[in-house]
This record gives C-alpha cells, sequence and structure tokens, in this order.
C-alpha cells in the first residue's frame, strides 16, 4: 500500500524564492492529508500533481498566519475546479470562526461542503477504518497541537500450509481468515485466525510537529515513530531565541529524535536567514544520523512494515 510524504512548504512565518510556507501533504490511497496549509498551497499542490478532488483532510497545528493562511486561496480553487467533495478541516479553538469569516466576506461561491472539527485536546480526532489520526499538545506562545498518522495494524501473514493441514478448502474461507474472521468447517470445527496467520503486522507513524520548543510530551508522542517532521527554526548559536520564540533548533530535535527511537527524522520550519540550511543538518547528524531537511516538492515514499 502506498505511502508518500511531500513537502508543499518547508519556511518559517516568511516565504523565500526557495521555500513556501509550511505544508505537508501525505498521499494514502486515493485521499489526501495536509498538515498545515500556508499561502499559496494551491500552487504547490499543483506543482506536486496531488490533485484537488480527491478525498482531503486539512489539518491546522496553530492560529498563526503562515500555517492557515492558505485556506481561503485553497477553498476558492477547488470551488473554480467544480470540486463537490466534502473538505474535512480539523484545528485548534478559532479554526470555525476563521472558516466563518471566509465564507462571509469573500466573495466566492463554495461549491462543496466544508466539515469544521475544533480539537479540544489530546487524543484521536480522526478514526478511520485503517488509520486515526492523533494530536497532542505542542509547546509554542499560542495554543499548538502536534499531529500523528498511525495505522491500524494489519492481519499477519497468511500461510497456505497450516490452512491446508487443517483442512480449510481454498477459497472464501482462507478469505475470511486473512480478513481476521473465525470459520466454521463442515466437520463443525472451528478454525480462528491465529491458527493460519502470523503476527500482526505494524503500521506506519509519522509525527508532525507544527512549531514547538521540545518537551517531553512530544517525545512520548512521536515514540517509535517512523518519520518525525519537527520544527528547527534557528540553529544552535541561536537557542535563546528559538526558546523565547516556541521554536527548537536542530540539535534539540535531533535528541526529541534519539530520545523517542524514531526511525527518521526531517527538520522544517527553516527561518528565511538560512540560504544554506547544511550547517543545521550537521548540528542535527551530532546527536541523530538518521536526519534530513526539508525542501520544497520533497517526497518520501514509506513502504509497509512486513515484521
Amino acid at each position: 500500500m502506498s505511502l508518500s510524504v511531500i513537502f508543499l512548504g518547508t519556511a518559517g512565518s516568511i516565504p523565500t524564492s526557495e521555500r513556501n510556507l509550511p505544508a505537508v501533504a501525505i498521499r494514502r490511497k486515493g485521499e489526501l492529508i495536509l498538515f498545515d496549509c500556508g499561502e499559496g498551497v494551491q500552487r504547490q499542490m499543483i506543482r506536486a500533481g496531488v490533485g484537488f478532488h480527491r478525498k482531503t483532510k486539512v489539518f491546522i497545528t496553530h492560529m498563526h498566519g503562515d500555517h492557515l493562511l492558505g485556506l481561503p486561496g485553497l477553498f476558492q480553487t477547488m470551488s473554480l475546479l467544480d470540486r463537490e467533495r466534502e473538505l474535512d478541516v480539523f484545528g485548534p479553538p478559532g479554526i470555525k470562526s476563521f472558516v466563518d469569516a471566509i465564507r462571509q466576506t469573500v466573495q466566492f461561491t463554495l461549491t462543496f461542503p466544508i466539515e469544521l472539527s475544533e480539537i479540544k485536546g489530546p487524543g484521536v480526532v480522526c478514526d478511520e477504518k485503517e488509520y486515526q489520526i492523533h494530536a497532542a499538545w505542542a509547546t509554542h506562545i499560542v495554543p499548538t497541537l502536534a499531529f500523528a498518522l498511525i495505522e491500524k495494524a494489519r492481519p499477519g501473514r497468511f500461510y497456505p500450509e497450516k490452512a491446508r493441514s487443517l483442512g480449510v478448502p481454498e477459497g472464501s474461507l482462507w478469505s475470511k481468515l486473512q480478513h481476521g474472521s473465525a470459520v466454521r468447517l463442515s466437520d463443525g470445527r472451528i478454525v480462528k485466525p491465529e491458527d493460519v496467520l502470523g503476527p500482526p503486522r505494524p503500521g506506519r507513524k509519522i509525527v508532525y510537529t507544527g512549531d514547538t520548543t521540545p518537551s517531553r510530551e512530544i517525545m512520548n508522542f512521536a515514540e517509535n515513530a517512523d518519520l518525525l517532521i519537527h520544527d528547527a527554526t534557528f540553529d544552535d548559536e541561536l537557542l535563546e531565541k528559538a526558546q523565547e520564540d516556541g521554536h527548537s533548533t536542530p540539535s534539540q530535535a535531533a535528541e526529541v529524535a534519539r530520545m523517542a527511537k524514531a526511525k527518521r527524522l526531517v527538520l522544517t520550519h527553516m527561518s528565511a536567514r538560512y540560504k544554506d540550511a547544511s550547517p543545521l543538518l550537521e548540528q542535527a547528524r551530532k546527536i541523530f544520523p538518521h536526519v534530513g531537511i526539508a525542501e520544497d516538492f520533497m517526497k518520501i515514499d514509506l513502504p509497509l512494515l512486513e515484521a
């Protein structure tokens, strides 16, 4: 099952000629999940080829303009393209008032319904058949959420030889067992999925911190993440400024990844002062080797785990 993470915007606060404002897209099957929605996000989506008509959810971390001012343009572009499918928007308290203000003051006609959900606190905020979106509080200068896409475990690998040895005829009964249902054989015996399947196979976990200083809560939230996307707005020499502004340095982000036992770290939300981000990468690598710097339109494919 394919899953791609596409960085649509990787700047912090101010766009640059190389970086747009924050937005990360996760493309999973026929669905698009957006974490944050910086200005001009629809142009980034066009360039990335992610499409406007597919099932889409948008998760806003906090009510700072660089993270949500892309919503009005996204709504208008989707309407001009005659989108009809519902758009789900999740965010902290205030997101409903913001979207209502757009609809009341900007003169365009929505061609699709918007389902708004305000997130009051940590926990599961979206529960789908194959995955959940979890939220946790980040530590910023305004109430800010971090998000995690966590896929539900899949049934274990099916072993045909075990099914045959138990007398299960090939066909629909095999399918039921593969999908986690027990079956009754013609002689009355019950065969359970665990009789013919290996251990459950874990899903993937992607964590997006939004703007944050390092915290124990974020470290726990990111535990064993396949991919941790973490704020690294300022370099290590600007530690005091990072703390004052509610952001992190590369070394701090790397320490969170190390303590969380994340498999991979990507640093994002770069200050416009860094024309060359390689020094930030080197700072993080001293603590956590599996790290990269986010660039606009960078794509990461995460394969399914078979173990």
